[in-house]
């Protein structure tokens, strides 16, 4: 049987590598490796918040009204759970 690539790591290296990752820069102030895929995921989670309400902006009323209609029958077309007795 093969071993195990690598070095065992104990749980405070561990817990260390998860925050550092959480907050995107390591312990000692330096930013990790990947700062480029944090850098995009930064841009996109602002323009996924920019995008809604710009949509929203561009619809006329009468185009809002039909979405809405849609959202409606089909919010209101899903089956009612059945509850059984235990």
């Amino acid at each position: 049987m093969p071993k195990k690539s690598g070095q065992k790591r104990d749980f405070m290296q561990v817990a260390r590598g998860i925050v550092e990752h959480a907050i995107g820069e390591q312990m000692d102030g330096t930013p990790l490796e990947n700062s480029k895929e944090s850098a995009r995921a930064i841009a996109g989670r602002s323009g996924g918040y920019k995008g809604g309400k710009a949509r929203a902006e561009k619809l006329t009323e009468a185009e809002r009204r039909e979405i809405a209609k849609k959202a409606a029958l089909k919010r209101w077309s899903k089956p009612k759970p059945v509850h059984s007795p235990k």
